[in-house]
């Protein structure tokens, strides 16, 4: 049915919508890889914000330190700030695609900071510790701030498909990035395997499929500079990756069964298959 499959690339996303951190081995939660979408940015009235309206968050370059307790951030133009991270105080409302959650303000000089950056008023928040976050889909699971389950994993091989068809409308190819996934799947000879697998041994943890990712505007964001782009890729994934619950559809999202290490060349052993669900 495949390939041998391994790791090819290793992402995390420390805030919600901001730059990703590469890796070469992280260890896998059941929310996903360590402090992934542990952050937040909202606005003033508790709303998160997203590329889908607030692309610059795109050029916020997040560090946080391996135990958490750091953050220093960074974006063209304006000067590093480096704050304690707030794990204990008291967490207030805020709402992410209209569901009630909860979160830890990171104070007054961070919320200046990023409002500065994206040009309006903006807070950051912290993932509480009893956030209990239930995730749907076909394996439920658990995730931070990430928009729906704790992994996201996109073959090459599915790109290499999206390149193609790309080239023959005229267009440019796109980075990987503009699909923001945790993991990046090399070996699969088949363009969207990811759409078929229901149970996988990955490193030292156990995934069981979700959902597939449902694309939205962010894919047409360049993730460098913040720029919204036109209507690629979504324009071409329309002609041959629409599901059929509505939407075009790209990568797969999964839940976490077993945590565990990680590392880039690790490989992938699927052990149950299923139908795509498109």
């Amino acid at each position: 049915m495949a390939g041998k499959a391994t790791i090819a690339e290793l992402t995390y996303y420390p805030i919600k919508g901001c730059s990703g951190v590469s890796v070469s081995a992280a260890e896998l939660t059941p929310a996903g890889l360590a402090h992934d979408r542990s952050f937040m940015v909202t606005g003033t009235d508790g709303v998160f914000r997203s590329q889908r309206r607030d692309p610059l968050l795109a050029v916020v370059r997040p560090e946080i330190s391996p135990d958490g307790a750091r953050m220093t951030l960074r974006a063209p133009g304006i000067e590093a700030l480096s704050l304690d991270v707030d794990a204990s105080s008291a967490p207030r409302d805020v709402e992410m695609f209209k569901a009630p959650y909860r979160g830890i303000d990171q104070g007054d000089a961070v919320a200046g900071w990023l409002s500065e950056v994206l040009g309006v008023p903006s807070r950051l928040v912290r993932v509480p510790e009893d956030h209990g976050r239930v995730t749907d889909g076909l394996t439920p699971g658990t995730s931070g701030y990430a928009d729906s389950c704790a992994l996201h994993v996109v073959s090459r091989a599915s790109l290499e498909l999206l390149h193609a068809r790309l080239v023959e409308q005229g267009a440019a190819v796109l980075p990987m990035d503009r699909f923001r996934p945790n993991v990046v799947v090399d070996g699969w000879d088949e363009p969207h395997t990811e759409d078929r697998v229901r149970h996988v041994r990955v490193g030292e943890a156990e995934l069981g499929y979700a959902k597939l990712a449902v694309r939205c505007a962010v894919t047409t964001v360049e993730q460098s500079s913040g720029a919204r782009t036109g209507p690629e890729p979504l324009r071409t994934l329309a002609g041959y990756r629409r599901a059929a619950g509505g939407g075009v559809v790209f990568g797969a999202k999964f839940a976490v069964l077993r945590p565990g290490k990680l590392s880039v060349g690790d490989e992938v052993a699927v052990s149950s298959w299923g139908e795509s669900e498109r």
